[in-house]
């Protein structure tokens, strides 16, 4: 086993091809990092001139202090039963810290808990200190340690049996009500970073600056691994639905008239009723929309991500308008659609706890996530391997009081 030097195309198509590779391992990923103050660097490692396992290497300054943290985020991405590889790429990783000062190198491999064994012995074995099978979301990771993801590689139907019975309705729902979701471009990312801004406001968390979209799709987007996707509500072609609608009621509610008014008649009676009001609720909407954005209105949008057949929603953002028209719904549907059919057969939506209680923070997020046929990606979450263990202790100590009081910040700002 020796290391290798690789070009970025030759790292890219590896993390995409390998099983533990990741979006966060990407060459262009580290380009977005840079805004935000972090560096890289790469190593690979190989045999015959196969290159069997490689790692992307972050590097962040400690303030007003000569160290630095190294960060591989989502690796290293090799197999984890294959001793040699990894204690090579620890090697070739610690030459690379030390030169650049680190007090740690810090991994979180994509490896779930049920196939884990090996790299929890292996990287044990090799002086990593790993820390813990905590929540999900629990603040002492840097990424989430669990996720939930939806298997795509199946059919539309199939791919709507599999969500939940409710959010199976109101997909279908969605997909009736008439708005269009498009693949946009660089020009999308204002409205996207407008409707970020109302959704900022409405759920209380702090929003980037579009900026920070602009950089993270310009550095992906040319390799097909961003893409920007917008839900409009237009109302010309949702009125002439809607009135059909309205006329296909009409005609029911006159004959179910015609029949003998018993009690099964009258609850249909009833049904039909509520749905007429319901729909001219949604025409008297849609004729206020004609007069004033006879064009139409971008209700939501999201950011989708791809590394090889893994695909990632990332952002996610959606007005406070309309929203009886589901457009979250047919958006979620149609980046699952479009993933699918650009060789993805995963689609994650990011981090989650476990089953939280109904008064965590985190609850919403769980219920929305687990109605889309996901599965639990439970990680063996993070290790250190320590350079220097007096400063360790010191940042170890400092950094959960720090977490604390910017928890406390963010609850304020909340209220």
């Amino acid at each position: 086993m020796e290391k290798m030097n690789i070009t970025n195309q030759t790292h890219d198509a590896f993390v995409k091809a390998h099983p533990q590779g990741d979006l966060l391992q990407l060459t262009q990923w580290a380009e977005t990092k840079k805004l935000t103050g972090w560096y890289s660097r790469r190593i690979a490692v190989g045999e015959n001139g196969e290159v069997v396992g490689v790692a992307q290497l972050l590097f962040k300054k400690v303030p007003k202090l000569p160290y630095t943290l190294c960060y591989i985020s989502r690796g290293f991405v090799t197999d984890y039963s294959n001793k040699l590889a990894l204690e090579t790429l620890l090697e070739a990783a610690m030459q690379i810290a030390k030169e650049e000062k680190a007090y740690a190198i810090k991994i979180d491999p994509d490896v779930e808990v049920d196939k884990g064994a090996d790299a929890l012995s292996n990287l044990s074995a090799l002086g990593f200190k790993h820390k813990g099978f905590k929540e999900g979301l629990s603040k002492d990771y840097i990424q989430p340690r669990m996720t939930m993801i939806t298997p795509i590689a199946q059919t539309d139907e199939e791919l709507i049996q599999s969500f939940e019975r409710r959010n199976r309705s109101k997909v279908r729902l969605a997909l009736k009500r008439g708005t269009t979701v498009e693949r946009s471009n660089r020009e999308g990312l204002k409205t996207f970073a407008n409707l970020m801004q109302i959704t900022g406001e409405r759920d209380g968390f702090l929003t980037r600056d579009i900026s920070y979209f602009e950089n993270i799709y310009d550095a992906l987007h040319p390799d097909g691994d961003a893409e920007l996707f917008l839900v409009k509500l237009a109302p010309k072609p949702v009125l002439k639905d809607l009135r059909q609608e309205m006329f296909d009621l009409e005609n029911e509610k006159a004959k179910l008239a015609e029949k003998k008014q018993d009690k099964k008649t009258l609850n249909k009676l009833n049904d039909v009723d509520n749905k007429i009001a319901k729909t001219q609720e949604l025409i008297d909407e849609m004729v206020a929309l004609e007069s004033t954005h006879p064009e139409g209105v971008y209700l939501s949008g999201a950011l989708l991500m791809f590394a090889g057949k893994k695909s990632y929603y990332l952002y996610g953002a959606s007005s406070n308008e309309y929203r009886n028209f589901l457009p979250n719904h047919h958006m979620q549907f149609a980046m699952m659609q479009y993933a699918r059919e650009h060789g993805a057969t995963s689609y994650d939506f990011g981090g989650t706890d476990n089953n939280p209680d109904k008064d965590s923070d985190h609850y919403g997020l769980w219920t929305f996530k687990k109605v889309w046929g996901t599965y639990l990606s439970e990680k063996i979450g993070e290790f250190d391997y320590i350079l220097n263990k007096p400063l360790y202790q010191i940042i170890e100590n400092i950094k959960p009081k720090l977490t604390k009081a910017k928890i406390k910040v963010s609850r304020k700002l909340k209220k």
